[in-house]
């Protein structure tokens, strides 16, 4: 693995920061929160429309000099947190301006879109003026949760199957008179929140998901519909009010909910689900049953595609547009039938958390296909298909070589004879040497055929050469693990924006696939955003000996944080938490920079410790000194060696100085 010399020669273009951002899609993507400066690193706007920015590379700079920091690394600009925070509350006010409408809207975060404690407080802190509540769905979640309910007023939602445990807990949490609203998953969990509510003398209050006849969209269209995990069915719900009112408890049902998966994709299929259960909100209020919240649920879209397209990646609209169809579908509604418009609730989290964090990893090197060097001559004593090999690529290295049958029948003629030096050389008549220098003029060929085919710049192209541009892709290794820190990735499928964070005053001249540190095939990103849905390539830079090159892996703040594998044991990445201060000489300071999961922890996790390994190890070093076949000074080295091992990160630590 060598340090890349890039032969390409650059492309006249008028290069610039402008056209840097719409190489990389950035202004579908970034929000606003990221663009390229003139000195061609990515700039991060905390607050967009606020002349307030902060240089990437230079915070990158600073916590290798200062914080002496290892990467990967995910960079927390929290600021952007209370950013979106704003937005959303206010693309709510302006809908319920504009529609008249006559109640309030408050805002749920779902900690499980990342419940890290950090987060969690900063967005409790900038919704504070807004009334921000939160949502659980587990128990470990709930228990986190109940203890930030410092205001009576704050909204607690929780959703997911519940146990004996947690509804007793959210019954004691209602009798000290905070406001936490289980959400009911099916009759069974009716009955026992009821029960239980008897015994412990506390008229419960709650909430019902009802499943609705309107499907999600895009990757998770199975969280609405018949086939929804969750959610009671319309008979349900009636036999639910008929017992309430039975038993005159009607005012316990307080509010009604719908989910339709973590990202909607199409507006027209949430106003849909909207207008639904308007409907049923409507009829309920009708029948005596006074519920005070409509619960929208998640979804609330982030952007990762290249455009605003029909697909399980993207969105087709704006955040002011949702708000709009969520407040528009709910007035007319209730305003047809006569009710009283509802207090709204949603639960946005993606669309929350997933500007903040960034994350970003150092390239350790490239793989490229061996060429042979530019004056490159062939020896009278080199094979017959060795020399045959360097006539085809003498042959389509002349300029008049241009048209497809002809560079169709070099790429042929090529494959043919690497066949036949590899058929050769198992026959023992190819020497090591040879075969090496057959492979690098095949590949010298396959990339002047590739140069040729690129400069005609048409689509129609044969099928055979369409490919070849697949196997000349660079490979650069980059220090992460894909199963730690997007897992999303390669479990859905999920594409993330990602581009260099600096030589952006430079045009890419690479095309390069990226592989991470784990020993698994699948540990590889080749599927990126891009306006092709079939592109499987990112424009780098060619690297430079002694310099190191950043990638920067955008909105990583929604599930990748806490949904992390442990494959190979490679750990949770160190994190800095970066706030924007215009007093400060850079424009930002670094409040807490927390160190990435150490080896020893991670052997922890699977049940190794260092008392019962360091045991081991010095068995087998006292075994070999006893033996006669390792000095005691040698034995005691080693040991150390090995005991220091623990306290090291699980990442590749690049060598200083």
């Amino acid at each position: 693995m060598d340090t890349i010399v890039d032969r390409t020669q650059e492309t006249e273009t008028d290069w610039g920061s402008e056209v840097a951002e719409e190489r990389y899609l950035m202004p579908s993507w970034s929000g606003g929160f990221f663009s390229v400066g003139q000195n061609g690193h990515v700039i991060v706007t905390p607050t967009p429309g606020v002349d307030q920015h902060i240089d990437l590379r230079h915070v990158v700079e600073r916590l290798e000099r200062e914080q002496d920091a290892t990467f990967p690394i995910v960079i927390r600009f929290q600021d952007i947190l209370a950013s979106r925070v704003r937005q959303l509350n206010e693309a709510f006010a302006d809908a319920r301006e504009l529609a008249e409408y006559g109640n309030r809207y408050n805002g749920v975060y779902p900690i499980k879109v990342n419940q890290l404690h950090e987060v969690v407080e900063e967005l409790l802190e900038a919704g504070k003026p807004y009334g921000l509540g939160l949502e659980c769905g587990s128990k470990a979640e709930l228990v986190a949760a109940v203890a930030h309910l410092d205001d009576d007023e704050r909204l607690l939602i929780c959703n997911g199957y519940k146990d004996e445990s947690m509804l007793r807990l959210i019954l004691s949490m209602q009798s000290l008179g905070k406001n936490v609203i289980p959400v009911v998953e099916k009759y069974g969990e009716f009955e026992m929140l009821f029960s239980l509510g008897e015994e412990l003398a506390v008229k419960p209050k709650f909430g019902l998901r009802v499943r609705l006849a309107t499907s999600g969209s895009g990757k998770w269209a199975d969280s609405g519909g018949d086939v929804a995990k969750f959610g009671v069915s319309i008979a349900d719900l009636m036999r639910i009010v008929d017992l309430l009112q039975e038993r005159g408890m009607d005012d316990s049902f307080r509010l009604l909910h719908f989910h339709l998966g973590s990202q909607i994709t199409d507006i027209q299929v949430l106003k849909s689900a909207v207008r639904e259960i308007s409907h049923i909100y409507a009829r309920l209020y009708k029948l005596g049953i006074p519920i005070s919240h409509l619960d929208v649920g998640g979804g609330l879209g982030v952007n990762y595609s290249a455009n605003f397209s029909y697909s399980d990646q993207a969105i087709n609209y704006s955040l002011q547009e949702y708000a709009n169809a969520v407040v528009y579908s709910i007035k007319e509604v209730c305003d047809i039938a006569d009710v009283p418009h509802p207090i709204i609730v949603s639960e946005s989290g993606r669309a929350l958390t997933a500007h903040h964090s960034v994350l970003v990893v150092d390239v350790q090197g490239a793989y490229r296909k061996d060429e042979i060097e530019p004056d490159f001559k062939v020896a009278e004593s080199d094979h017959h298909v060795v020399r045959g090999l360097y006539n085809t690529w003498k042959w389509v290295s002349e300029e008049g070589t241009s048209e497809f049958p002809e560079l169709l029948e070099a790429y042929h003629d090529t494959v043919e004879k690497r066949a036949q030096a590899d058929a050769e050389f198992s026959l023992g008549y190819l020497s090591l040497q040879q075969k090496a220098l057959a492979e690098r003029l095949f590949w010298s060929v396959c990339q002047k055929i590739n140069e040729k085919v690129y400069a005609t710049d048409t689509d129609q192209l044969p099928a055979e050469l369409d490919l070849l541009d697949d196997l000349l892709i660079d490979q650069y290794l980059c220090n992460f693990s894909i199963f730690q820190s997007i897992l999303d990735y390669w479990a859905i499928g999920q594409r993330f924006p990602i581009m260099p964070i600096d030589r952006l005053d430079e045009e890419p001249t690479r095309r390069a696939v990226l592989v991470d540190l784990t020993c698994d095939s699948d540990g590889k990103v080749n599927r990126f955003i891009s306006g092709d849905p079939e592109k499987d390539f990112l424009e780098v830079h060619a690297l430079r000996a002694g310099e190191q090159y950043y990638l920067g892996f955008f909105l990583m703040g929604a599930y990748q944080d806490i949904m992390g594998d442990t494959h190979n044991l490679f750990g949770r990445v160190p994190e800095v938490h970066v706030y924007a201060d215009s007093e400060e000489e850079d424009g930002y300071y670094i409040e807490k920079l927390i160190p990435g999961a150490t080896v020893e922890e991670m052997l922890a996790t699977v049940q190794y410790f260092p008392n019962d390994l360091h045991r081991r190890m010095n068995e087998m070093i006292r075994q070999k000194t006893q033996a006669g076949e390792l000095r005691p000074k040698v034995g005691i080295g080693i040991l150390d060696q090995y005991k220091k091992m623990f306290s090291d990160i699980t990442y590749y630590r690049n060598r200083r100085g």
